[in-house]
């Protein structure tokens, strides 16, 4: 299968002229613009129309008929649904597994590992929704399996989506779980391991396998195929790892 999706890649297209909207988890907006400015490198005429936002609400749109072509989910129960549903003519696929970091914006003594987090010190707690936002779905797993989530959830305070956690986690909170891709882009450059963050060890969550499909208003697009088929390119996947994704 994956084979024939990079085959796709080969096809010529760059005749064509057309503008695809995708709808694309908020973990992967920091990642997203590399990976737009790559594909039109080999497709400049394809206009790549991004839409961001938890993986819920991005899904309930496409039941409620908003015209995407593609869903970048942030796991494989949305997109699984919508194929399921008939709103997604692909099976999902997973492009990349996503991981949790908790940082804060100012130092702490992270050598006390995810226990930091009872600290008196930190009162509140920024966490993604896990009604609408995968990441937490995976945050309160990884909570409860560390025994911490009845000790501290009166502190959280929930984003709809992991972006928008990642600014409560700056801005309203002492202390944020968030995903690790979005250490890596500019604004967030200058924290340090150790000092501001620390990953969330992996064997207290499920492995986020962030899952693609394309929906039906893009069955019949050439820009649509051209694009789905570059997220499992090499020059994607160099993309994905840069912004601290595994690839599988």
């Amino acid at each position: 299968m994956r084979l024939k999706i990079l085959l796709m890649i080969l096809l010529s297209s760059f005749g064509m002229s057309e503008t695809i909207k995708v709808a694309v988890a908020a973990n992967v907006s920091y990642a997203i613009n590399d990976l737009k400015k790559e594909f039109n490198k080999l497709y400049p005429n394809t206009k790549v129309e991004v839409t961001l936002g938890s993986t819920g609400k991005l899904t309930a749109q496409i039941k409620n008929k908003a015209p995407y072509q593609i869903l970048m989910g942030a796991n494989m129960l949305y997109p699984q649904t919508l194929y399921k549903e008939g709103f997604a003519v692909t099976r999902p696929l997973v492009y990349a597994q996503g991981s949790l970091a908790y940082l804060s914006r100012t130092k702490r003594d992270f050598s006390k590992g995810i226990e930091l987090v009872k600290d008196n010190s930190i009162k509140k707690i920024a966490v993604a929704n896990p009604k609408t936002a995968p990441y937490g779905i995976a945050t309160a797993e990884a909570l409860k399996n560390a025994k911490l989530y009845n000790d501290i959830k009166s502190k959280f305070i929930y984003g709809e989506s992991i972006s928008q956690t990642v600014t409560y986690t700056m801005r309203a909170t002492d202390i944020g779980f968030i995903a690790k891709s979005s250490l890596y882009s500019p604004y967030m450059a200058h924290f340090k391991k150790g000092e501001n963050w620390a990953d969330v060890n992996p064997k207290l969550y499920t492995p986020i396998d962030q899952g693609i499909v394309i929906l039906k208003a893009g069955e019949k697009s050439k820009g649509v195929s051209a694009f789905y088929s570059f997220i499992f390119s090499k020059k994607a996947s160099k993309i994905f790892e840069k912004f601290g994704y595994i690839i599988p």
